[in-house]
């Protein structure tokens, strides 16, 4: 076999690998998630909140990759969103004293902020509220990959 043909064979292999190796991490998280709840289930927890606002996919950090959609409301309990996440792994949700739509903003203010769980469905979630945590001492929720450092969405409730 000539040379130029190991190379061809070489390079066309490890960009296939590399493709189905990024096409792995991507679809991993949706193949794994739970079965989200349903709209009534969000629809009766967030009954109880005390605030709500808007994740939107207009935020400066958010891309076609790290987005988030829907009203998310605050509770003494429980924080729920009614809408979609985009799909990745280990996302984890915050309470800021401070919104934030960038990455750079996010770890400046990180020692600020309360981590409250994880977000492992990429359609509504409901993430409970750990005790001695009070959502009215802050006016942000973000949610974060925290493999990646990604920042994904943010919403102003208060």
């Amino acid at each position: 076999m000539k040379v130029k043909t190991l190379i061809i064979l070489l390079v066309s292999h490890l960009i296939v690998g590399a493709a189905g190796f990024a096409l792995g991490i991507y679809a991993l998280p949706i193949l794994i998630a739970p079965t989200a709840p349903t709209v009534t289930e969000v629809s009766t927890v967030s009954a109880q909140a005390q605030f709500s606002a808007e994740f939107t996919k207009e935020l400066q950090d958010s891309d076609s990759f790290h987005w988030g959609e829907g009203t998310v409301t605050v509770g003494p309990e429980f924080i729920t969103l009614m809408g979609k996440l985009a799909p990745g792994p280990d996302y984890k949700l915050y309470l800021s004293p401070e919104f934030v739509e960038t990455e750079d903003d996010f770890n400046r203010l990180k020692s600020t902020m309360t981590r409250v769980g994880d977000v492992k469905t990429f359609e509504n979630f409901v993430v409970p509220v750990p005790e001695g945590i009070n959502p009215a001492s802050y006016n942000a929720v973000i949610i974060w990959c925290e493999t990646f450092g990604e920042f994904i969405t943010a919403a102003k409730y208060q």
